[in-house]
């Protein structure tokens, strides 16, 4: 467990006052580390979890050579490019049993697709190419190769060899893929626990009367929902009046039960709250301002804790306050953290392609999130353009966006019919 201190010490040309998007996510890399604890479950109960161990399959899929499509198997060395080839149809296979029976030359076996190939047969024809006359058919010359239309058996996974990696999330094909090799239960790391609180005396909770100066907390709600996505135990603290009784409490008990806490609000420097004193005092950690926008602002490090089992402490990250800049920086830097330490392996976020719509004003020397909303051009290409106001505490531009305008740090101005990156939602939020 390396300490913030010693991170620092590796990272070159580190400066916390100044850290680019690349520079944070180089340094959670090496801040945090993987749970180290695995459960079995059940498939149903699999669904974005990370596997623990590699899955090895325990049979060839498919067990057996098999058709592709309805149609008729029969020896490919008949196949002629002059003429028709004429074969008589001795029998049925159909999926589930294997078909008994001999097949001679001129002869064929009339195939549904999965039925296992009778012996000494490779390729198959579809029903509707051929000629049907009584009990014969005409296959077309110049129509078949040998070996159309035949699954091999091992085709997609060969018995013994590993089907599924340990790091991979469980995806929807994942599991289903699970399944196609029989097995009820896969080991994966155990959920990540999270705890969550905002701070701040002028944050309402639902249900509390509105007063003068003071905003209901949405951050929770779209944390609650990033967390629950993304597959953690979610440990919901609500909010949290800036009172450092009140706070260390607060932080004492996220760090007993948790992996690692996140909280909004309080990090900013100058703010008259006791958020960022109480970080400080309860566990090692660092304060930076992000060369990044929005959501410049950021804590990190680890609150410590006594409670069992738990001698590391907590990851803390300390997000800014307002709504879209929280969203922005969970999905920056916290996201692809908790994913590591929930055991996945590690995985750039895809960046998609489209053409800007419109001219884009950008300093280079900072990285910019820019909310924005992509569609398809007449000529069939994607086209991104923003929102309208970028402001961090427009909250409703994060419901009209579909995806993030990536403005990498190196990057300037940007003109109509620029290729941009954008960073979708789908699949991340």
């Amino acid at each position: 467990m390396k300490t913030i201190a010693q991170i620092a010490a590796q990272l070159q040309g580190y400066d916390p006052q100044a850290l680019s998007a690349d520079g944070v996510n180089a340094f959670l890399a090496q801040l945090v580390d993987p749970v180290l604890e695995v459960e079995e479950v059940g498939i149903f109960e699999a669904l974005g979890r990370v596997l623990a161990q590699d899955v090895v399959s325990p049979v060839s899929v498919p067990p057996h050579d098999n058709s592709a499509m309805d149609g008729y198997a029969f020896d490919s060395s008949q196949l002629r490019t002059d003429a028709p080839l004429a074969l008589e149809v001795v029998g049925t296979a159909l999926a589930g049993k294997a078909w008994q029976g001999t097949v001679r030359l001129g002869q064929c076996v009339k195939i549904m697709t999965g039925a296992i190939m009778p012996a000494g047969l490779d390729t198959v024809v579809p029903q509707e190419f051929v000629t049907v006359d009584g009990p014969a058919i005409a296959i077309p010359p110049k129509l078949l190769q040998p070996g159309d239309n035949r699954r091999l058996k091992g085709e997609d996974l060969h018995e013994g060899t590993p089907a599924l990696r340990r790091g991979e999330r469980l995806l929807p094909a994942a599991c289903g893929l699970v399944a196609s090799l029989g097995l009820p239960t896969v080991p994966v790391w155990r959920k990540l626990r999270v705890a969550y609180f905002s701070t701040g005396d002028e944050i309402l909770s639902l249900g509390q009367a509105p007063r003068e100066g003071a905003v209901y907390d949405s951050n929770r709600y779209t944390v609650f929902g990033l967390l629950t996505r993304l597959g953690c135990e979610v440990i919901d603290m609500g909010v949290v009046r800036d009172e450092p009784a009140l706070l260390e409490a607060a932080f004492t008990e996220a760090a007993s039960k948790a992996d690692a806490i996140i909280t909004s609000g309080g990090v900013s420097v100058g703010e008259a709250d006791y958020t960022r004193a109480m970080m400080k005092q309860l566990g090692d950690v660092e304060f930076w301002r992000i060369a990044m926008r929005p959501g410049r602002p950021m804590a990190v490090g680890r609150i410590a804790s006594t409670g069992p089992g738990r001698a590391g402490g907590a990851i803390l990250f300390g997000l800014p306050g307002n709504p879209v800049a929280v969203m922005v920086t969970f999905l920056a830097f916290v996201r692809p953290a908790l994913l590591q330490m929930m055991g996945a392996r590690p995985e750039a976020m895809p960046l998609l392609k489209a053409i800007s719509a419109q001219a884009l004003r950008k300093k280079p020397g900072r990285t910019e999130y820019q909310r924005g909303i992509v569609s398809r051009a007449q000529d069939g290409s994607l086209v991104v353009q923003t929102t309208g106001n970028q402001g961090s505490g427009v909250l409703s531009s994060m419901v009209q966006a579909n995806g993030l305008i990536v403005l990498h740090h190196a990057q300037g101005n940007v003109a109509a019919g620029d290729a941009v990156d954008v960073l979708m939602f789908e699949g991340a939020v």
